[in-house]
């Protein structure tokens, strides 16, 4: 199985706490996701977030009703926390979030492994360009709810 790595860093002018304690409200993951995948929770809320919490999502890509469910394998706040998918579109997705104090804010680390169906055909030409449409909208909502700017891009 052939892992796929993609890297990107936001620059928020908040202090870490306040970031990850955003991050660590499940409903604040609708508020992060573009519009047309449709997403939503369907694990009841509040969601107590800690090592070994499931979370279950439904989500539309490309008009494809998806069932996805993901674990909390590491839970270090206010540092990092790491999720994965258990059942999904993916073969594998981890998706380790890191949250770094910098210059009186938050520099916040994403890096996601991944595998998927079809190899890299299917990557390259399909769910690369979704991955990172979803990660530059993830980080507009994100700069418009802090402020911020771009660390480094994507990898």
């Amino acid at each position: 199985m052939r892992t796929n790595t993609f890297e990107t860093s936001l620059f928020l002018p908040r202090p870490r706490p306040d970031v990850f304690a955003f991050f660590a409200d499940a409903q604040n993951l609708e508020r992060i996701t573009p519009p047309w995948l449709h997403f939503r929770i369907t694990s009841p809320l509040p969601i107590a977030m800690a090592a070994g919490t499931l979370i279950d999502y439904r989500l539309r890509l490309h008009g494809v009703p998806i069932s996805w469910r993901t674990r909390i394998a590491v839970w270090e706040p206010p540092v990092r926390f790491v999720d994965e998918q258990l059942r999904g579109p993916y073969r594998r997705w981890v998706h380790e979030h890191l949250f770094i104090d910098r210059d009186g804010g938050t520099e916040c680390r994403d890096r996601v492994e991944y595998a998927v169906p079809g190899g890299a055909v299917v990557d390259r030409l399909l769910v690369r360009p979704d991955v990172e449409r979803i990660f530059a909208f993830r980080a507009a909502a994100l700069t418009t709810l802090f402020g911020g700017s771009a660390a480094s891009g994507r990898a």
